[in-house]
């Protein structure tokens, strides 16, 4: 009882006259923490309706903090200083459950239930207020690299789960992002940071998303932007999915995924001119490739964003990455009806100008027909299924054709095959032929 009284009246102090350790003291009280807090927030709401609130943001994050049968928050709900719940789910979004405090209203009735407390007006208003002096909170954080580097590696998720849910703070949130680039080295760099470095003739936010930085760095979509000194950003959370599916511009410069579909660059009117040349040269190969692949490609066309790989698979601007693709897939629960429309039409996109293409090309021209081209336009498109994040359809057929080529490689017969199971199907064969011979 003593513990709740004093908790009471922390709200009546001013901020000025309690000390850093007093702070630490009362965040240990109500949170149960070992460790001090990061940060605190202690205001008081005057106007419309009064109430006054701490707020603290913890050091660490709790590790069943997206836990579905947690409780909701860590908000203690006082009433002129005496104590409601300590569980009013609507004083505070879910992406701000982390923060740990207390509230004093002066204006809520001291009867109120919780089916009352859902409906009131007065309790949206102070939600609305804490959101902000949270991300106020977090403004302070930000002044220290070092705390806000813990900060971000702590609760960074929730961030982007507040980016993705409240649309009207989402813009003031996009500050706090960091993200691993191109360019940006041992640190995680801004998005207001990357404005800075843009080029002249760059529009764009490049990003890509994928499973880790290591595989990104090496990823063939982001050659052309390598080559032109574009920055692009490296997206290796499940939620940066989510997140960017609501975040459409920083400061008037439109996120665009390197992995899909739209993904234009400034060209001179040679380069058009070659492109054109390059198209029709190419036309009967795109075409040849496209019937072979059948429906497992909408279209073949050739890349602008590639400069060192033969070909890669690019999906729908509007629809799942190979990355969300993945993600869904991994669902325990999925719901596997929205898979079928969501999931990707995948285009492949070739480079003319790398040596097995044009050598394809060589080989397209003089015999249609040819197994080899075959082989080799199936062989393609299976590496890209796996350059571009996808997982491979059919794993046994891929593996096939490598051991083709492999056999090809050490000049030995395809025809040739000693394996002992091939020995057993022709011994039953012969077997079969042989009775039926008698029965003749």
């Amino acid at each position: 009882r003593d513990r709740v009284s004093t908790q009471s009246t922390w709200g009546t102090r001013d901020s000025k006259d309690i000390t850093n350790e007093e702070y630490a003291a009362f965040y240990k009280a109500i949170s149960n923490d070992w460790e001090e807090h990061l940060a605190v927030k202690h205001f008081h709401v005057e106007g419309q309706l009064e109430f006054k609130a701490i707020l603290f943001t913890p050091r660490r994050a709790p590790f069943d903090m997206f836990e579905t049968n947690k409780k909701k928050n860590n908000i203690k709900l006082y009433v002129r200083r005496v104590f409601i719940m300590d569980n009013c789910e609507d004083i505070i979004p879910d992406w701000l459950t982390f923060v740990k405090g207390i509230v004093d209203s002066e204006d809520l009735p001291l009867n109120i239930s919780r089916q009352q407390l859902q409906q009131n007006k007065i309790l949206k208003v102070i939600k609305k207020n804490l959101i902000k002096k949270c991300l106020e909170m977090f403004d302070e954080i930000a002044e220290n690299k070092d705390d806000f580097k813990k900060f971000n590696e702590q609760f960074g998720k929730n961030l982007k789960l507040g980016i993705h849910e409240d649309s009207q703070n989402r813009k003031k949130m996009a500050d706090f992002l960091r993200y691993f680039s191109t360019k940006s080295g041992e640190e995680p760099t801004s998005l207001k940071d990357y404005v800075t470095r843009m080029k002249e003739a760059q529009k764009d936010i490049y990003y890509i998303t994928g499973e880790s930085q290591k595989q990104l760095e090496t990823s063939p979509f982001i050659e052309q932007c390598k080559i032109r000194g574009y920055e692009v950003l490296f997206m290796t959370d499940p939620i940066d999915e989510y997140a960017m599916q609501q975040l459409k511009d920083y400061e008037d410069k439109k996120f665009v995924s390197v992995t899909k579909e739209g993904l234009k660059f400034e060209e001179t009117e040679e380069e058009k001119k070659r492109k054109e040349e390059e198209k029709a040269s190419f036309e009967s190969l795109t075409k040849l490739m496209k019937e072979v692949l059948g429906d497992k490609v909408e279209k073949v066309l050739l890349s602008d964003r590639i400069v060192n790989s033969p070909c890669v698979l690019v999906t729908g601007e509007y629809g799942w990455s190979a990355n969300m693709e993945r993600i869904m897939k991994a669902q325990a629960l999925r719901d596997t009806s929205t898979s079928s429309y969501m999931t990707s039409k995948k285009s492949m996109e070739i480079n003319p100008l790398h040596p097995i293409v044009k050598e394809l090309k060589k080989k397209a021209d003089e015999d249609k027909s040819d197994k080899t081209v075959k082989d080799l336009v199936w062989l393609l498109f299976d590496t890209s299924l796996l350059t571009s994040g996808f997982s491979l359809e059919d794993p046994a057929s891929y593996a096939d054709r490598i051991h083709r080529m492999i056999k090809l490689g050490l000049s030995l017969d395809d025809s040739a095959d000693d394996t002992p199971l091939a020995a057993e199907e022709e011994d039953e064969a012969d077997e079969g032929e042989s009775k039926m011979e008698e029965v003749d």
